[in-house]
Parts: C-alpha cells; sequence; structure tokens
C-alpha cells in the first residue's frame, strides 16, 4: 500500500464562535462597539493622518457617516466588533473584530483594525491585540490570522512584532477605494502561542514600563 504524508490528526470538535463579551487587561478594556462609542470615536477619527488609508471605509465626512457605519458593523453576528478603550482615557480610541472566523477549521482572523493615532504605538493598543489573541486560542483556534494592505508598512511590521509569520501575499486580490489591492498574509498557529504569549505577558508587565508609560524593553518581533 503506498503511503503518502498527511497533516497530523486533530480532535473532531468544532470551536465555538466568539460573542460580544468584555475583555479586560491592564492598560485596555474591550467591549462590544456600538453607538454609544459614538461621541468618543468622532472625537478621535478627526485628526489627519494615514490610519483610513488602507481600510475600505474613512475617514467619515460627517459624524452621522460614523454613526451610520457603527450602527451596521456593531451588528455583525458573524464579525463580533470591539470598541478599544485605554484605561488612560477611559474613552473609545479605536476599534477591532474577529472575523474570517471557520469553527470547524479552527481558524480566525483578527481584522478589521483601527486603531486611532492617540492609541496607536501604545501599551493599550498592544494589550489590546493580546488580549484577542489569547481569547481565540482559548477558544480552541489553532490558526490566527493577520492580513493587510502589502503597501501597510507599519501594520506588516506590527504583525511580525506581535509574533506572527509571514506567509506571502495575494496579488492583485482586491480593490480598495478604486485601487487594486495585493494583500500580506500571516499567521501565528497554536504550537507557537506559549512561547509567544509568554514574550506578550514579560512585556506587558508593569515592571517594564517607566512612570511615563513607556517600555523599557521591546516586544521581540517574530524574525
Amino acid at each position: 500500500m503506498t503511503t503518502v504524508p498527511l497533516g497530523p490528526i486533530v480532535p473532531e470538535s468544532i470551536c465555538p464562535r466568539p460573542g460580544f463579551e468584555r475583555h479586560a487587561g491592564a492598560a485596555v478594556t474591550l467591549e462590544p462597539l456600538s453607538t454609544r462609542h459614538i461621541d468618543d470615536l468622532w472625537e478621535v477619527g478627526q485628526a489627519v493622518d494615514g490610519s483610513w488609508a488602507y481600510l475600505n471605509y474613512g475617514p467619515f465626512p460627517t459624524k452621522d457617516d460614523m454613526v451610520t457605519h457603527i450602527t451596521r458593523i456593531s451588528g455583525l453576528e458573524q464579525q463580533p466588533f470591539f470598541a478599544v478603550i485605554p484605561a488612560s482615557s477611559g474613552k473609545a480610541e479605536g476599534w477591532a473584530s474577529f472575523c474570517d472566523i471557520s469553527p470547524a477549521d479552527a481558524a480566525i482572523e483578527i481584522g478589521s483594525i483601527w486603531l486611532s493615532p492617540r492609541l496607536q504605538r501604545t501599551r493599550a493598543a498592544t494589550e489590546s491585540m493580546f488580549l484577542m489573541m489569547r481569547h481565540a486560542f482559548a477558544l480552541g483556534y489553532h490558526r490566527v490570522v493577520w492580513r493587510c494592505n502589502a503597501l501597510n508598512a507599519a501594520s506588516m511590521r506590527a504583525a511580525r512584532r506581535f509574533g506572527f509569520t509571514h506567509e506571502g501575499t495575494w496579488r492583485g486580490n482586491g480593490i480598495v477605494k478604486g485601487r487594486r489591492r495585493d494583500t500580506a498574509w500571516f499567521s501565528i498557529v497554536e504550537p507557537e502561542w506559549p512561547a509567544r504569549r509568554a514574550l506578550f505577558e514579560a512585556w506587558l508587565n508593569d515592571s517594564n514600563f517607566d512612570a511615563d508609560g513607556i517600555a523599557l524593553k521591546p516586544l521581540p518581533p517574530n524574525t
């Protein structure tokens, strides 16, 4: 009988879908996104920067336009969105979601992320991604995905910093705001998570931050 290489056997189980839970850390809280966050998000969304450039929505011309958008995405049961609320302000300063959820394949993506300029490159921003990754693996998912426009250098750096492995680029696979998009794919798989989790926990520890909240040591990237 001819034998061929096969992947490892996994238990026959289906991962539960993430719901609209609240997730709290030391520097940030994630709570289900709703229009009650609109005032905070409208305020921080007015900064002129590149944070909207690679998303298929935003910036929003009016507050009503943002209300319409948040009303729509906050009601997506198949893609739960969360407001990102740093402890330093107590106000929503961004959002993120679980998307492309495949319970039978134990695969899930953290995506449609918008972090305002005020939130970017902060302890709260890093912890928000850690909380989502930790929750996904705790639910039994084996593969957590990060994908972004291949021209989005900041998102590419963030993926590697968070420990994701670059898997390749899908060329010309989408059109965003009238422009052709190449999509870069990254992932973390379950056997890699314990070591990466330990690095996150060490970096997020209070002892790693000075009185101004600046990290003393970097989070080691995935090389």
